[in-house]
């Protein structure tokens, strides 16, 4: 008779309890929503007690982490099969998009998972800043592969297109939660890979000369990010500046300015670092230093203070001083990497909040969910106008898409931001959508 050694022992029946702890998790994130499932719900239906469920994840978070990072790496193990198949050098990304799209509740637990876990504070911070850098390299031999196997252009980064596909791919899980109707990412995956058969900047022979005189350029919203329009009001924001009936107190007062501002800056910071959900009233009052009862005297609501912190967020970006109007559709949009600059450089922490809010509004009952839907939808249109202007100009070759490339640059820039987020020091963002509108934009 064979005795096994109590540690393997030990260590089997712990792996066995955590696997039914991450699939009773995972089930009920799906049926009842991350921000609605509670510790004591996926103790229960895994068959242990709350305490014994502690034991083995810490954090509602952690177990979110450990949900998803269970799909990314079956996600990497198949990308990895797919680059030893019989069809080397072909490109696996819409591929998994599409069987990613077939399990229940994967985008949305994702979505969330991406912009929570940007705050290094995060328990799963490292697991997803681990996850882009691993991404990263499975993309590069991927790609060299496929460039090897004349799938791909031999002038093509491999390192560059595996952080920009990377980063597109998170943008469009986050888009199609907004815009379902607008947004198939295994379908714009497969279009963007059939791109990279073409050499960089490829204009067509037969592409008319850039016009003599431009199309009207389409104003520019006002941007946070890459998404523009204003908030909406929040639950209670007609209440005025005090967040009381009547009219807004009239300006002045210099000491209940400064006090709204030092509450607003706040709650950002805190929706930044803990989530909106996560992030009480109270917990705001002590960060700023007053009581409760005197931050409801300024916002009557947690909704109104939401409200507040989107709208200084709006003003902060658009306050921009470098940013002059093009005369021509094909400057505005390569003009667009200095904002981002701009951004990275004076205003990390309105990335940091804006990473957050928008993967956690995920759920249409979120009070930020249309805020973002509308943002979204409107950078989307505001984008393709400028494409078609600039194909009117003859500065966007022919075989581009205008409402495609629209799309894609939007899920690109946000995608970037969060991988910046994870490895400041290894991504650029300007730097990655200069190269991608030079490749579209060629000059």
């Amino acid at each position: 008779m064979t005795t096994t050694a109590p540690g393997t022992v030990r260590t089997a029946r712990t792996e066995q309890t955590r696997a039914a702890i991450v699939a009773a998790a995972h089930d009920a994130f799906v049926t009842r929503g991350y921000r609605a499932t509670s510790l004591r719900d996926i103790a229960a239906a895994a068959g242990i007690s709350h305490p014994g469920l502690l034991r083995h994840f810490a954090t509602k978070d952690e177990l979110l982490a450990a949900v998803v990072d269970l799909f990314e790496r079956d996600n990497e193990t198949e990308l990895l099969e797919r680059m030893a198949a019989e069809d080397p050098g072909a490109l696996a990304y819409s591929e998994l998009a599409r069987r990613n799209e077939t399990v229940p509740g994967y985008l949305a637990l994702f979505a969330a998972l991406t912009g929570e876990a940007s705050t290094p504070r995060h328990p799963a911070h490292e697991i997803m800043r681990d996850r882009y850098a691993r991404l990263r390299e499975l993309s590069i031999d991927a790609i060299d592969e496929a460039i090897t196997q004349d799938i791909v252009a031999a002038d093509r980064d491999p390192a560059g297109e595996a952080v920009r596909i990377a980063a597109a791919w998170d943008g469009l899980q986050l888009l199609a939660q907004y815009l379902p109707e607008r947004v198939d990412i295994g379908e714009t995956l497969e279009t963007y890979e059939a791109s990279l058969a073409l050499p960089v900047g490829w204009r067509d022979a037969d592409d008319p000369p850039p016009a003599s005189t431009a199309a009207p350029v389409p104003p520019m919203p006002s941007f946070a990010s890459t998404v523009p329009t204003s908030p909406p009001r929040a639950a209670g924001a007609s209440r005025g500046a005090s967040g009381r009936g009547g009219p807004a107190a009239p300006s002045g007062y210099r000491v209940g300015r400064e006090r709204r501002a030092l509450i607003v800056d706040g709650a950002t910071a805190l929706f930044a670092e803990e989530g909106y959900g996560d992030t009480s009233l109270r917990d705001i009052a002590e960060r700023v230093g007053v009581s409760k009862s005197t931050l409801l005297h300024y916002f009557a609501s947690k909704e109104e203070l939401l409200s507040a912190v989107l709208s200084h967020r709006d003003q902060q970006i658009e306050s921009r001083a470098d940013y002059v109007p093009a005369d021509r559709a094909v400057e505005e949009l390569r003009g667009l990497p200095r904002g981002a600059t701009v951004n990275a450089a004076t205003a990390p922490g309105l990335i940091e909040v804006y990473a957050v809010l928008s993967c956690e509004a995920v759920p249409a009952d979120h009070p930020a969910h249309a805020y973002f839907e509308e943002r979204f939808r409107g950078v989307v249109d505001h984008f393709a106008a400028l494409f078609r202007a600039a194909q009117e100009d003859g500065d966007l070759p022919s075989h581009r898409d205008p409402g495609f490339e629209a799309l894609w640059l939007t899920a690109l820039w946000d995608g970037l931001q969060y991988q910046w987020l994870y490895d400041r020091s290894s991504v650029d963002v300007a730097a990655q959508l200069t190269a991608h509108l030079d490749d579209v934009l060629p000059r």
